[in-house]
Protein backbone atom coordinates (compact mmCIF):
# COMPACT_ATOMS: atom_id res chain seq x y z
CA UNK A 1 0.00 0.00 0.00
CA UNK A 2 0.87 3.68 -0.89
CA UNK A 3 1.37 6.65 1.85
CA UNK A 4 -1.17 8.09 -0.31
CA UNK A 5 -3.62 5.11 0.33
CA UNK A 6 -3.08 4.49 3.50
CA UNK A 7 -4.02 8.47 4.04
CA UNK A 8 -6.91 7.62 2.10
CA UNK A 9 -7.93 4.49 4.59
CA UNK A 10 -6.61 6.13 7.84
CA UNK A 11 -9.02 9.43 6.83
CA UNK A 12 -11.86 7.42 5.66
CA UNK A 13 -12.14 4.56 8.13
CA UNK A 14 -11.69 7.50 11.86
CA UNK A 15 -14.79 8.72 13.22
CA UNK A 16 -14.42 12.43 14.16
CA UNK A 17 -14.99 13.58 17.25
CA UNK A 18 -16.86 16.24 16.36
CA UNK A 19 -18.45 18.03 13.76
CA UNK A 20 -15.47 20.51 13.04
CA UNK A 21 -13.28 17.58 12.70
CA UNK A 22 -15.57 15.74 10.94
CA UNK A 23 -15.42 18.44 8.37
CA UNK A 24 -11.81 18.49 8.22
CA UNK A 25 -11.79 15.09 7.67
CA UNK A 26 -13.96 15.51 5.01
CA UNK A 27 -11.71 18.44 3.31
CA UNK A 28 -8.56 16.75 3.86
CA UNK A 29 -10.23 13.40 1.76
CA UNK A 30 -11.63 15.73 -0.86
CA UNK A 31 -8.21 17.27 -1.26
CA UNK A 32 -6.53 13.77 -1.57
CA UNK A 33 -9.43 13.76 -4.48
CA UNK A 34 -7.83 16.66 -5.66
CA UNK A 35 -4.06 16.44 -5.67
CA UNK A 36 -2.07 13.42 -6.13
CA UNK A 37 0.56 14.88 -4.70
CA UNK A 38 -1.31 15.85 -1.68
CA UNK A 39 1.23 13.59 0.55
CA UNK A 40 4.46 15.77 -0.95
CA UNK A 41 5.34 19.10 0.32
CA UNK A 42 5.84 20.07 -3.67
CA UNK A 43 2.08 20.12 -3.55
CA UNK A 44 1.47 23.87 -2.94
CA UNK A 45 -2.22 23.94 -2.66
CA UNK A 46 -1.38 22.27 0.73
CA UNK A 47 0.19 18.90 1.73
CA UNK A 48 -0.46 16.33 4.72
CA UNK A 49 2.00 15.90 6.95
CA UNK A 50 1.80 13.63 10.27
CA UNK A 51 2.47 14.77 13.87
CA UNK A 52 2.50 13.23 17.13
CA UNK A 53 1.79 14.48 20.78
CA UNK A 54 4.32 12.11 22.91
CA UNK A 55 2.93 11.96 26.29
CA UNK A 56 5.22 10.17 29.33
CA UNK A 57 4.21 6.66 30.09
CA UNK A 58 2.30 8.07 33.44
CA UNK A 59 -0.02 10.27 31.56
CA UNK A 60 0.85 13.54 32.81
CA UNK A 61 3.91 15.11 30.96
CA UNK A 62 4.29 15.83 27.06
CA UNK A 63 7.37 16.64 24.87
CA UNK A 64 7.46 19.75 22.83
CA UNK A 65 9.80 21.09 20.88
CA UNK A 66 10.76 24.89 20.52
CA UNK A 67 10.24 25.35 16.73
CA UNK A 68 13.36 27.46 15.19
CA UNK A 69 10.93 29.57 12.77
CA UNK A 70 7.74 30.03 14.53
CA UNK A 71 9.75 30.38 18.06
CA UNK A 72 6.96 28.41 19.17
CA UNK A 73 6.28 24.86 21.65
CA UNK A 74 4.72 22.57 19.12
CA UNK A 75 4.34 18.92 19.19
CA UNK A 76 6.49 16.56 16.73
CA UNK A 77 5.75 16.34 13.57
CA UNK A 78 6.49 17.37 9.99
CA UNK A 79 6.73 16.51 6.16
CA UNK A 80 5.86 12.58 4.57
CA UNK A 81 9.29 11.36 3.23
CA UNK A 82 9.18 9.15 0.23
CA UNK A 83 10.30 6.42 2.56
CA UNK A 84 7.22 7.13 4.91
CA UNK A 85 4.83 3.69 3.86
CA UNK A 86 2.11 5.34 6.19
CA UNK A 87 0.78 8.04 8.43
CA UNK A 88 1.86 6.54 12.00
CA UNK A 89 5.05 5.56 10.49
CA UNK A 90 5.63 9.18 9.04
CA UNK A 91 4.46 10.69 12.80
CA UNK A 92 6.53 7.86 14.46
CA UNK A 93 9.96 9.08 12.49
CA UNK A 94 9.18 12.52 13.20
CA UNK A 95 8.80 12.02 16.93
CA UNK A 96 12.11 10.00 16.98
CA UNK A 97 13.96 12.55 15.19
CA UNK A 98 12.67 15.86 16.88
CA UNK A 99 12.58 13.70 20.21
CA UNK A 100 15.81 11.49 20.17
CA UNK A 101 13.28 8.76 21.76
CA UNK A 102 14.34 5.51 20.23
CA UNK A 103 11.51 3.58 21.39
CA UNK A 104 8.37 6.09 21.45
CA UNK A 105 5.46 4.43 20.25
CA UNK A 106 2.83 5.78 17.88
CA UNK A 107 -0.82 5.10 18.88
CA UNK A 108 -2.59 3.19 15.53
CA UNK A 109 -5.39 5.68 15.08
CA UNK A 110 -5.25 9.77 15.02
CA UNK A 111 -6.21 11.93 17.24
CA UNK A 112 -7.16 14.94 15.91
CA UNK A 113 -6.74 16.55 12.73
CA UNK A 114 -5.38 20.72 12.28
CA UNK A 115 -4.92 22.42 8.95
CA UNK A 116 -2.73 25.82 9.38
CA UNK A 117 -0.93 28.22 7.22
CA UNK A 118 3.18 27.77 6.80
CA UNK A 119 5.70 29.27 5.17
CA UNK A 120 7.30 26.72 3.47
CA UNK A 121 6.76 26.79 -0.92
CA UNK A 122 6.21 30.57 -0.47
CA UNK A 123 2.87 30.32 2.03
CA UNK A 124 0.65 26.83 2.06
CA UNK A 125 -1.54 25.10 4.38
CA UNK A 126 -0.30 21.89 6.43
CA UNK A 127 -3.01 19.72 6.78
CA UNK A 128 -1.55 17.99 10.05
CA UNK A 129 -3.12 14.65 10.57
CA UNK A 130 -2.02 14.32 14.29
CA UNK A 131 -0.99 11.41 16.55
CA UNK A 132 -0.76 10.36 20.24
CA UNK A 133 2.55 9.00 21.55
CA UNK A 134 3.54 7.05 24.22
CA UNK A 135 7.44 7.62 25.32
CA UNK A 136 8.86 4.10 27.67
CA UNK A 137 9.17 4.85 31.05
CA UNK A 138 13.24 5.72 30.98
CA UNK A 139 13.14 8.28 28.05
CA UNK A 140 16.04 10.33 27.88
CA UNK A 141 15.35 13.59 25.47
CA UNK A 142 18.08 14.35 22.77
CA UNK A 143 17.92 17.19 21.33
CA UNK A 144 19.46 17.37 17.49
CA UNK A 145 19.96 20.98 17.07
CA UNK A 146 19.20 20.39 13.53
CA UNK A 147 15.64 19.94 14.36
CA UNK A 148 14.51 22.68 17.03
CA UNK A 149 15.50 25.63 19.31
CA UNK A 150 15.01 23.46 22.39
CA UNK A 151 13.25 20.32 23.74
CA UNK A 152 11.81 19.86 27.13
CA UNK A 153 8.95 17.88 29.23
CA UNK A 154 5.88 19.99 30.53
CA UNK A 155 3.43 19.10 32.58
CA UNK A 156 0.32 18.46 30.59
CA UNK A 157 -2.08 20.93 32.24
CA UNK A 158 1.42 23.88 32.45
CA UNK A 159 1.59 24.05 28.42
CA UNK A 160 4.44 27.25 27.97
CA UNK A 161 2.89 30.46 27.08
CA UNK A 162 3.84 30.10 23.40
CA UNK A 163 2.30 27.05 23.04
CA UNK A 164 -1.16 27.52 20.81
CA UNK A 165 -4.71 26.33 21.47
CA UNK A 166 -3.98 23.80 18.33
CA UNK A 167 -1.05 22.65 20.32
CA UNK A 168 -3.01 22.57 23.79
CA UNK A 169 -6.10 20.97 21.65
CA UNK A 170 -3.85 17.87 20.59
CA UNK A 171 -2.30 16.95 24.04
CA UNK A 172 -5.43 17.06 25.74
CA UNK A 173 -6.55 14.45 23.05
CA UNK A 174 -3.04 12.51 23.52
CA UNK A 175 -3.25 12.42 27.28
CA UNK A 176 -6.98 11.36 26.93
CA UNK A 177 -6.09 8.25 24.18
CA UNK A 178 -2.33 7.34 26.01
CA UNK A 179 -5.14 6.94 29.16
CA UNK A 180 -7.90 5.41 27.53
CA UNK A 181 -5.50 3.09 26.10
CA UNK A 182 -3.41 2.32 29.82
CA UNK A 183 -7.02 1.69 31.17
CA UNK A 184 -7.87 -0.96 28.37
CA UNK A 185 -4.45 -2.47 28.60
CA UNK A 186 -4.89 -3.02 32.68
CA UNK A 187 -5.60 -6.10 34.00
CA UNK A 188 -8.17 -6.97 36.58
CA UNK A 189 -6.70 -8.21 39.63
CA UNK A 190 -7.09 -11.37 41.07
CA UNK A 191 -8.41 -11.91 44.82
CA UNK A 192 -6.93 -14.29 46.74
Amino acid sequence: MSLYSDARSVLSGWAAPDAGQEELRCSYLAHLDAHEDAMRRECLPGHLTASAAIISSDGTHVVLTLHKALRMWLQTGGHCEPEDTTLVAAAQREATEESGIRSVRVLPSPVRLDRHAVPCGGGTHHLDVQFAAVAPRDAVLVRDPAESTDLAWFPVRELPESSDESVRALVRAAAHAVAGEAAGTRRPSSSP
